[in-house]
C-alpha cells in the first residue's frame, strides 16, 4: 500500500483533473458493468428510498451515482497535490460569514452533514473556509496503513482528524481551553451502537441516526450548522450553510438530529445521485415502534 501511494497515486495526482476524470470514467465502466460493485446494495437502497419511482427511473439514478462515485475517486486522488488556490477555486463556501460570526462571539461550531458530493475536499479545505480551528470527526479505517497515508493528505492544510475512540477527549480539551473549533461531523453512517442512536424516519425507512453531534452540542452549548454541498458542475462545488440551532441547550431531546435529518433528506431528494448509496446505511433494522419522532 505504501509503495502504491508514493509511486503510483502521487505521480497520477499531478495529472490535470480532466485526465483523471477520463481515468475515472474507465473506472466507472469497470465497477458498474464488469465488477458490478455493490449493485444489489445500491438497487435495494434506491428501491426502499424511492418507492414512488419506476424501476427505470431508479436505475438511471444508480448509473449516475456510479459515474459520480468514479469522479469522487479521481478527486480524492487529486487531493494529494491540490494547491490552496485550486481548492478555493473548485470548493468554496457561499456564506462563510454565518460560521465566522460565531468565532467573533467566542464560540465553536458543529458542522453536520453527510457523505454527499465530495466530503473529502471538505475535510481538506476546512481551514481555508473558516476562521475556526478545523476538526474532522470520523470512523477509523480497518486498513491502518491506508488510514495513515490518506490522513496525511487530509490534514496538510491544518485540519485535525479524530476518530470516535478519542472524540470525547478532544471535545473536552478544546472546549476547556477555549480553542475555538469547527467540528465537521458526518452523521449519516450506520451507528455502531443502535441503542444510543436517534430513531426516526429517513428516506421512507425507519432509521437509527448517529446522536453524537447533538450530544456534544448540548453538553458544551455549541451552535450547530448543516452545511450543504452543491455540485455546480464536474469538479466544482459550493458550500451553503444553514443554522440548525444557535442555542442547543434550549432544544428538546432529539430536536437537533431531527432537523438535520429533514435537511439532509431534502438535499438527497433534490439530487439523489450524489449520496453514498453503496454504503450499508440500513444494515441494523429499526422497528416502527422505536421511532422517537416520525415525520
Amino acid at each position: 500500500m505504501r509503495f502504491a501511494f508514493y509511486f503510483i497515486f502521487y505521480p497520477l495526482s499531478v495529472l490535470p483533473l480532466f485526465i483523471l476524470y477520463g481515468i475515472g470514467y474507465l473506472l466507472y465502466l469497470i465497477i458498474y458493468y464488469v465488477v458490478r460493485y455493490r449493485r444489489k446494495v445500491v438497487a435495494e437502497n434506491l428501491r426502499k428510498s424511492f418507492p414512488e419511482l419506476s424501476e427505470r427511473e431508479r436505475s438511471k439514478i444508480g448509473r449516475r451515482y456510479y459515474r459520480h462515485l468514479a469522479q469522487i475517486a479521481a478527486e480524492m486522488l487529486k487531493m494529494l497535490t491540490l494547491t490552496r488556490r485550486q481548492v478555493l477555486r473548485r470548493y468554496r463556501c457561499e456564506n462563510p460569514e454565518l460560521v465566522n460570526r460565531f468565532y467573533d462571539e467566542g464560540k465553536s461550531v458543529i458542522l453536520m452533514s453527510s457523505h454527499y458530493n465530495d466530503w473529502e475536499w471538505m475535510i481538506l479545505s476546512l481551514p481555508l473556509q473558516y476562521r475556526h480551528l478545523a476538526v474532522g470527526v470520523g470512523k477509523a479505517n480497518s486498513n491502518k496503513t491506508f488510514e495513515k497515508l490518506i490522513n496525511r493528505a487530509r490534514t496538510r492544510y491544518g485540519t485535525t482528524v479524530v476518530f470516535a475512540d478519542h472524540v470525547r477527549e478532544l471535545f473536552e480539551q478544546r472546549e476547556r481551553e477555549r480553542q475555538l473549533s469547527a467540528y465537521m461531523m458526518l452523521s449519516d453512517q450506520s451507528p455502531n451502537n443502535m441503542s444510543r442512536s436517534y430513531k426516526t424516519m429517513f428516506l421512507n425507512q425507519p432509521s437509527g441516526m448517529i446522536f453524537g453531534a447533538e450530544h456534544f452540542a448540548k453538553k458544551y452549548d455549541i451552535p450547530v450548522i448543516y452545511y450543504e454541498i452543491i455540485k455546480t458542475r464536474i469538479g466544482r462545488y459550493k458550500i451553503v450553510n444553514h443554522i440548525i440551532t444557535e442555542n442547543p441547550q434550549e432544544t428538546a431531546d432529539g430536536e437537533i438530529t431531527e432537523k438535520y435529518t429533514r435537511m439532509l433528506e431534502a438535499t438527497i431528494r433534490r439530487q439523489p445521485e450524489y449520496w453514498l448509496w453503496s454504503h450499508r446505511r440500513w444494515k441494523h433494522p429499526v422497528d416502527l415502534s422505536e421511532i422517537q419522532h416520525a415525520s
